[in-house]
């Protein structure tokens, strides 16, 4: 395949050959050899493909919210080639066993590459799960959220001390529930439809509660000596904290364009852990994006369909879908000038890639995976959930504006086209697999 007269993110026009799932050659004035796919790519943009290190793709035991089909289709659709799996699925990704199951269910059915995570219970069997090639290890639930894995501090820092021997990453859901107030759910109903704001959640589930359990995991990491990732921050105080340390953080597109004043109108579809924070905050959080404080963006792309959601704001199920609009979004702030191409690459794809030891991913460069997104920075589109690809059949962002992919390829063979005119859409029927199965990449 040789892709010609594309726009890479530091604005050189180049062409790329790619070979064998490869990236062999990036130069200009390419010429294509007998029976080579061509694809011209003038006036668009090539972009490393985006490597979510946040999913909830609910299989098993949620296939009527999200399979590893529709889940990796809304990843290829909206330019991810490599998602990460979290462990709260039914059952928990905490033993071998499990992690054999789940790896099954993604062998058959994703058509982009990924990772499984495992969790930490009362029940994980550390021995088998460090036995699997893990991604890394969490999310690890300081705090209950979807599927119930809040652990105490003590178990928390022993598994900080496996990880850690182990050489394994770990994802750290950091909330410290000692600091929710219960006060703020007064009113609140389970009844569905009474309870029409999620602001109440936001004011239950306290930015101190946050702050102050990041803050603790970063102390704790560091007497461990384990590598720590701080998942879905969402103020900037714990973005601060995190960039004090050899730790990382990730922020979500939902708190980076949404806060409590968008909380009545999403209702309970508004409902996240953590949750929607004031306006200034997310100001400010998006701020810390600009001017590159962040280190990753990634969704926490947690579906639930629309009937469980719009249960009262105690019986709803924490969590919105994402992955299929994230790049779209920060690619719309893009031609919008609100940010700049390299720093939408870094968070979606070349950082999360270092921060995760994904060697060959990431980066448009000879010898690297050819994982590519070619985009038309001139072609936004408004974003519908009848047009996404998720089994959950909506997103909180319907009406926004978003830059989708034309073309989404993995390792060098088209997952994804969409046809710029028609707007019809098709998949590849490449398989993903698992970027760890044979090592660091």
């Amino acid at each position: 395949m040789l892709i010609t007269g594309a726009e890479l993110a530091d604005g050189r026009v180049r062409d790329v050959r790619i070979r064998d799932g490869t990236i062999e050659t990036v130069a200009s004035g390419l010429d294509p050899v007998a029976k080579e796919r061509v694809i011209d790519a003038r006036g668009r943009h090539l972009l490393p493909g985006g490597i979510d290190v946040h999913v909830h793709f609910r299989e098993p035991g949620g296939s009527h919210k999200e399979t590893w089909e529709s889940g990796s289709q809304s990843a290829a659709a909206g330019g991810v080639t490599t998602v990460v799996d979290q462990p709260n699925t039914a059952p928990p990704t905490v033993d071998g066993d499990a992690f054999d199951e789940k790896a099954e269910l993604a062998a058959d059915a994703s058509i982009v590459e990924y990772g499984i995570n495992g969790g930490v219970s009362p029940e994980w069997d550390p021995e088998s799960l460090f036995a699997r090639p893990l991604f890394a290890l969490g999310e690890v639930f300081l705090a209950d959220s979807t599927g119930e894995m809040g652990i105490e501090l003590d178990r928390f820092e022993s598994a900080l001390a496996v990880a850690a021997e182990h050489d394994v990453p770990v994802t750290v859901h950091a909330e410290d529930a000692t600091r929710f107030d219960p006060d703020a759910l007064d009113g609140a109903s389970n009844g569905a439809g009474v309870t029409a704001s999620a602001e109440p959640w936001s004011a239950y589930r306290t930015a101190e509660a946050e702050i102050a359990a990041v803050e603790r995991a970063l102390e704790a990491a560091d007497r461990a000596g384990a590598q720590v990732h701080i998942a879905h921050t969402s103020t900037p105080e714990a973005v601060d904290l995190v960039a004090d340390t050899d730790a990382t953080c990730e922020v979500t597109p939902h708190h980076l364009f949404f806060s409590r004043e968008n909380a009545e109108r999403l209702g309970t579809f508004g409902r996240m852990n953590p949750p929607l924070r004031s306006e200034e905050r997310r100001s400010a959080l998006f701020e810390r994006l600009r001017d590159g404080a962040i280190d990753i963006v990634a969704t926490d792309h947690a579906p639930h369909t629309a009937a469980e959601k719009r249960q009262g704001l105690l019986d709803a199920p924490s969590g919105v879908p994402g992955v299929e609009t994230c790049y779209p979004l920060l690619l719309e702030s893009v031609r919008t000038g609100n940010l700049a191409l390299e720093t939408v690459r870094n968070a979606v794809a070349t950082t999360p890639a270092e921060v995760f030891g994904l060697e060959r991913k990431g980066r448009i460069e000879p010898g690297t995976d050819a994982d590519l997104v070619l985009v038309d920075l001139t072609d936004p589109r408004e974003i519908e959930a009848a047009a996404l690809h998720s089994a959950c059949g909506w997103t909180p962002f319907e009406g926004w504006q978003g830059v989708f992919p034309e073309v989404t390829i993995l390792r060098g063979s088209v997952v994804y086209e969409r046809d710029p005119v028609t707007g019809a859409a098709s998949f590849g029927d490449v398989a993903g697999g698992n970027v760890r199965a044979n090592g660091p990449r």
